[in-house]
């Protein structure tokens, strides 16, 4: 439970100095909004002095390379904003819509699926499949392929945690060599024949300066697989973990299915799956009587400021009607989740199938272990009855 934790930094050492990350973190809200909003930093962390020996120890990789240089979360400027805006015409909010009812029959046969005996593994059978097989099918991979994809984003995901890893850096970069070999054959096909999904939408996708290159379709590709897929997994894994943790707020959304949109906002807010971000010192400043220097690293702990009492009434009390809910779980300004749409209705759909057709299900919150992550949050399994 890191929230503690949290607390006693934003009111002794609001701003404090990380030995491990090699960053100052800033942990309030209001501080935690000013550094995203703030023009004297960066996402683009590629001129800092860490990142020279990234490249170094990773020169015989060129996909992942590829995908460090050329991937969203690292570019800023005319840079980002071309890609997103290129992406963002393929992943509108009505593709993601249309999706809703494919969606809802994904959810039902998973919990089919998982209940024969009464008991459900919440993680493996449903919290990680669900959101697999939606952006999976969203980008249009082939459903015999789905099951490759699960050891592929376990791997991958030390992208965005590379401390979580217990076997060193191969299974990113041999994750990163095969998606990129996966995907190249695939966007070929989509070239030659469209189809209406993600890869052929980003494929046709252009401006005035013309569409996605190869390197950048292939970075696009498998970040949209690895966080559109780990991250909802997690926030579907802690919803449920809040509302075993909190029956009377569990009985409340139960009989009023209409709170799910404001409940998983409020989860998001409560138990954030991303727990931090870091942004790259583009010019000095002063914040709070603490200097950040140019080419250093700031931690902005998301999930501190969405516990901070001069933000959130009751911060620490799980309400999922509340409103307004401004947090930060999905981060702010321009490097906004791009699948915010996307997570929010897989997440509603999920708990509320669960919900519908097993409403007396059980757990023992107390029991269950977390992810071996600082950033990102999540119970490595979930058993329930049913």
């Amino acid at each position: 439970d890191p929230y503690p934790t949290f607390k006693r930094l934003r009111e002794q050492k609001p701003i404090f100095y990380s030995r491990i990350f090699g960053a100052q973190f800033v942990t309030r809200y209001d501080d935690c909004l000013e550094i995203l909003r703030s023009p004297a930093v960066s996402a683009d962390r590629r001129e800092t002095s860490l990142f020279p020996a990234v490249r170094w120890l990773n020169r015989n990789e060129p996909e992942f390379l590829t995908l460090f240089d050329r991937n969203l979360l690292m570019l800023e400027g005319p840079d980002h904003r071309r890609l997103r805006g290129l992406i963002s015409k393929a992943f509108t909010p009505r593709r993601i819509l249309a999706l809703r009812p494919h969606l809802e029959e994904i959810a039902e046969d998973l919990l089919d699926k998982a209940t024969p005996g009464g008991t459900m593994e919440l993680i493996s059978d449903f919290a990680y499949p669900f959101p697999l097989v939606a952006i999976a099918e969203l980008l249009g991979v082939p459903r015999e392929d789905h099951a490759r994809f699960r050891e592929w984003t376990s791997g991958l995901v030390q992208i965005l945690d590379p401390l979580q890893g217990e076997d060193g850096a191969e299974p990113m970069r041999r994750a990163t060599r095969e998606l990129f070999a996966y995907f190249r054959p695939l966007l070929a096909a989509r070239r030659a024949e469209p189809r209406d999904d993600l890869i052929s939408a980003m494929i046709h996708s252009e401006d005035e300066t013309g569409p996605l290159d190869e390197d950048d379709l292939l970075s696009l590709c498998t970040l949209v697989l690895a966080a559109g897929h780990e991250t909802t997994a997690n926030l579907i894994g802690n919803s449920i973990m809040a509302l075993l943790r909190n029956p009377e707020q569990r009985k409340r959304l139960a009989e009023d299915p209409g709170l799910l949109p404001t409940a998983v906002d409020e989860f998001l807010r409560f138990d954030s799956p991303i727990q931090f971000t870091d942004r790259a010192v583009a010019e000095d400043f002063e914040l709070g009587g603490h200097h950040f220097k140019k080419g250093a690293f700031v931690g902005i702990l998301l999930a501190s400021a969405n516990r901070d009492a001069d933000q959130f009434a009751n911060p620490d009390q799980l309400d999922v009607g509340r409103t307004p809910n401004p947090h930060l779980a999905l981060s702010h300004g321009s490097h906004f989740c791009l699948g915010a749409q996307l997570a929010r209705m897989e997440t509603e759909i999920a708990l509320g199938a669960l919900l519908r057709r097993f409403p007396d299900f059980k757990g023992l919150p107390e029991q269950v272990q977390w992810r071996r992550s600082s950033l990102l949050r999540g119970p490595t399994a979930v058993p329930l009855q049913l």
